[in-house]
């Protein structure tokens, strides 16, 4: 899966992935604007792990992740890249910039609706 490079000059090795690891770093469904790199990846679950073994289920809640349609984001790490590799059949990746991170706090005021209401018509005729 992957290989090993020996540099002879500095004595050092230094691993590397195929290209669909390069890629899930770099590509990503909505563009980016050039000014912000992409920083994070945003991952949401989109099939259930009921039926899966154990360590699937640990690998998500490793990421964080602990019902469907749920989202985390993590920074862009090798570790993170492969935990999503280990469980790419269920979830959906995206990489986005950092003003795009959404906390938990976030999201859930998100989903909330507007207090209040709002009159959108009335029966009476306006004078």
């Amino acid at each position: 899966m992957s290989s090993w490079i020996l540099n002879s000059a500095s004595g050092t090795c230094r691993r590397t992935y195929p290209s669909f690891f390069r890629s899930l770093a770099t590509s990503s469904s909505t563009p980016a604007p050039e000014s912000a790199p992409s920083t994070h990846f945003k991952i949401t679950l989109r099939r259930s792990a009921i039926s899966l073994g154990d360590k699937i289920k640990g690998t998500l809640e490793s990421l964080g992740i602990h019902r469907r349609m749920q989202t985390v984001y993590h920074p862009h790490s090798a570790i993170v890249a492969g935990k999503i590799l280990k469980v790419k059949e269920l979830v959906e990746v995206e990489n986005v910039p950092d003003h795009l991170v959404r906390t938990k706090q976030q999201q859930t005021l998100d989903r909330r609706p507007k207090r209040g209401y709002k009159v959108v018509g009335s029966s009476r005729p306006s004078i």
